[in-house]
């Protein structure tokens, strides 16, 4: 049965290939790891209690959503709640959907008692602020590894 919508679902067996085949413009990999890169990433980093998911729009897989889910705090670990990776392919961008997942990612974390949610951007020509400041992000003043940290607060929403 297709799901209607944006969505997420756990990576699987089934559709690992298939999100793992997806990417974002050349001129946006300096941003955005790809999804391989991430999930090794995940599996490398326990610590970081790595939440990962695709973004579905339907029955298609149209991008990748890595977080720390209710994580301590420490050296070189941001959280509890973390946004690591927002990506959307290539061939699905300009139509809303980075917006839709990362409201899906908001409704659940917020479900799950956070009060805010953080992420980072690599500053630079092209970089993805314009889109975290739209969605309501603001930076903290903190920077993580030469990244600007931002902060959504969940309880003004």
């Amino acid at each position: 049965m297709t799901a209607p919508g944006v969505h997420l679902r756990e990576i699987t067996d089934e559709n690992r290939d298939a999100v793992r085949a997806l990417g974002v413009r050349p001129d946006q990999e300096l941003f955005v790891a790809s999804v391989a890169d991430s999930l090794e990433e995940a599996a490398a980093t326990p610590e970081g209690a790595p939440w990962c998911r695709a973004v579905y729009d339907g029955d298609e897989p149209v991008g990748f959503v890595m977080l720390s889910w209710d994580v301590e705090p420490a050296p070189g670990v941001l959280g509890p709640y973390f946004l690591w990776r927002l990506l959307v392919d290539a061939r699905h961008q300009g139509r809303g959907i980075g917006r839709q997942a990362l409201t899906r990612v908001v409704d659940l974390v917020r479900a799950d008692g956070a009060t805010e949610l953080l992420t980072s951007y690599q500053p630079g020509n092209g970089e993805p602020w314009p889109f975290y400041r739209a969605f309501g992000f603001e930076p903290t003043g903190e920077l993580d590894g030469g990244e600007v940290v931002l902060r959504l607060r969940l309880t003004d929403r």
